[in-house]
This record gives C-alpha cells, structure tokens and sequence, in this order.
C-alpha cells in the first residue's frame, strides 16, 4: 500500500467530477472535506481505498469521493465491507453509515463487525433523525421528539451509540463534530492508524428536518461548557475557563469546580485503555454533564482476517494433494 515515489496527492486528488447532492448547509460538507484533507497524508494509494455505504444521506459518499466505492444495500453495508476486507485484506475499507442505516435495519450487522475486529473504519454520521426519507425519527432521536411519523412525540429510548460500540467490545471507539475541522481531522488519522474496527461518531447538523440538534457543541457561546475533550492521560476538565471537572465520588461522576477544595487531583483522569472507564464517560451527556468527544478507547485485539487467513493456511497444508484422495477420506458410502 506505499506510495513511495509516486507523485504527492492533495485534497483535489480525492474530490470525485460528481456534483454532490446534499441540501446547502448539510453538515456532511464539512465531513467530507475534512476526509479528503486527511486521505492525500495517509500513505495509501488512491486505488487502494474504499468507501461502502448503505442508504440515506450519508450514503451517497462513495460518489464524491474519487476512489473505488459501493453504493450498497440498506444497513447492509458492514457485511460488504466485511467480504471485501477478508478477500483483499491489503485495501483500507472505509464504512459511511447514518443512525438509521446503521442502528435500525442495520443494526445486527453493525454489532457483529466491530466484535470480529476486522481492520475497517466506520464513520457514522448522526444527525438524529431520517433525512433522506424526510423527517422521521431515528433510533436516535430523543425521547419526546415530535416528528412526521411521532407527531405526539417518540416513546422510544434512544441508542447511545458510543455506549453501544463499547458493548459489542469495538477495539477503537471515538467521537468528532462535523465543524470541528482539526479535531475531526485528527480523529480520523487516528482511526486509520489504528489495527482492527475503527468506529468514530461524527454529530452531524441536519439543517432541514432536524437543525440545532447539537447546537449545545457547535455555538461558540456554549461549547466550551458544553463539551469535554477527551485527552488520553489528562484530567477530564472543561468549561471556557478550564475551571470545571468530572470527578469519581461513590462509583458515581459528578461536575465540580475546582477551588475551595477541590484540586486537579480530584478529577478523573481520561485513559483510552480502560474500556470500562469508557463506558462510564460514553454515558455522561447533557443536561447534567458535557458532550465527551475524542477517542474512548483504543486496545489491541487480533483481527478477524489475520485469524481467517491463518485457518486457512492451515487447512491447506493439510489437505490431501488430489482431488480423489479429498472425497474419499472419513466416512464414505456405495450407493448401489
């Protein structure tokens, strides 16, 4: 997959001659322009990426990004990208998914891929609500919310997706915002680097059907109260005067502000290791603590291809060297 020698890539290299067909203003803009800024600086070559989608906004990607894609089947996409990565495990498999695409129909397919740990990265983009079918709730979409197909408000619990990937044991789970260009830059190196199921949530503005969802994060006058930023081996402080932190009281998190007692040291220190502190962060969230975003956690696992491949290795060295010798071996039986 090294480029050595081959002439730079750049952003323009990356930008497809299809003419993207997003509503204006859509936060999946942002999100594929900072994807094109990152592919040139990953060391792959251009025909060595693909991008597979399912069906909704987010799905159409594939067609404006100039590599080799599949536009696919509804929820289905991990199952391709699956079959695609144990096949040419040399590719760098790119997952784009929405929260109805992946957490709905496609929600078995999503679970099972990132426990197999197969080397893909999935981008979910969730703007919590069905924009492509106009309007309805997601498996999303809070509780109360009044939509085209729950005008007296959903009675539905939400998914938390985060929370969700860390219960099917995914290796990388992370967090970005579609208008934060250089963390969601950094975000998706990351996520490419890692070895094994990069998943990465990117909150996505859907200024059509569902405009302001994460206005909390993405407003200058509230975001820095609102967001904690994730730092491996940093305290989990936050706030416009880095004032505010989440500290451990009783197996339970709580806000405090530092001062009058309470010191750095009594906050919670972030380490992307402990997926069960991850857990516990994944379920902190607004009203009562800020939005986490960065990367939750990263461990190590075998990869399901590499285990496949060496199966099979196995399995042929051990096959018999004809094909008569192959049928006739175990049990057999003359029909007469």
């Amino acid at each position: 997959m090294s480029t050595a020698g081959e002439p730079k890539l750049g952003k323009k290299d990356f930008v497809s001659d299809q003419d993207v067909r997003w509503c204006p203003g859509c936060g999946d803009y942002a999100i594929l322009s900072q994807l094109q800024k990152v592919l040139p600086e990953l060391g792959v070559a251009r025909e060595n990426f693909v991008f597979v989608s399912g069906i909704g906004c987010s799905s159409r990607f594939p067609y404006y990004v100039n590599t080799y894609g599949f536009h696919s089947i509804h929820g289905r996409a991990p199952a391709i990208a699956t079959g695609l990565k144990i096949t040419r495990p040399e590719l760098s498999v790119w997952v784009v998914t929405g929260d109805g695409d992946a957490l709905s129909i496609g929600g078995n397919h999503l679970i099972h891929v990132l426990r197999r740990n197969l080397d893909l990265n999935i981008l979910l983009f969730n703007n919590r609500i069905y924009g492509l079918t106009k309007g309805q709730y997601s498996p999303t979409s809070e509780t109360g919310k009044i939509t085209k197909s729950t005008p007296a408000g959903s009675l539905d619990h939400p998914f938390d997706p985060i929370a969700l990937a860390l219960g099917a044991d995914a290796t990388f789970v992370a967090r970005s915002v579609d208008v934060e260009a250089k963390h969601l830059q950094d975000v998706l190196r990351r996520a490419h680097a890692h070895r094994g199921a990069s998943f990465v949530e990117i909150l996505q503005n859907c200024n059509v059907y569902n405009d302001g969802a994460f206005a909390e994060v993405t407003e200058k006058a509230t975001k820095a109260d609102s967001t904690l930023v994730l730092e491996h081996g940093k305290p989990l402080i936050f706030g416009k005067n880095r004032d505010r932190g989440i500290r451990l009281r009783d197996y339970q998190p709580e806000v405090v502000t530092l001062g009058n007692g309470v010191s750095e040291a009594d906050i919670l220190v972030h380490d992307e290791r402990n997926p069960a502190l991850a857990y516990l962060i994944a379920r902190l969230g607004p009203p009562e603590f800020p939005t986490p975003i960065g990367v939750f956690t990263a461990v190590e696992r075998p990869c399901y291809e590499d285990g496949l491949a060496a199966q099979i290795a196995a399995a042929k060295a051990k096959t018999p060297p004809d094909l008569a010798a192959l049928f006739g071996r175990g049990d057999t039986w003359t029909v007469s």
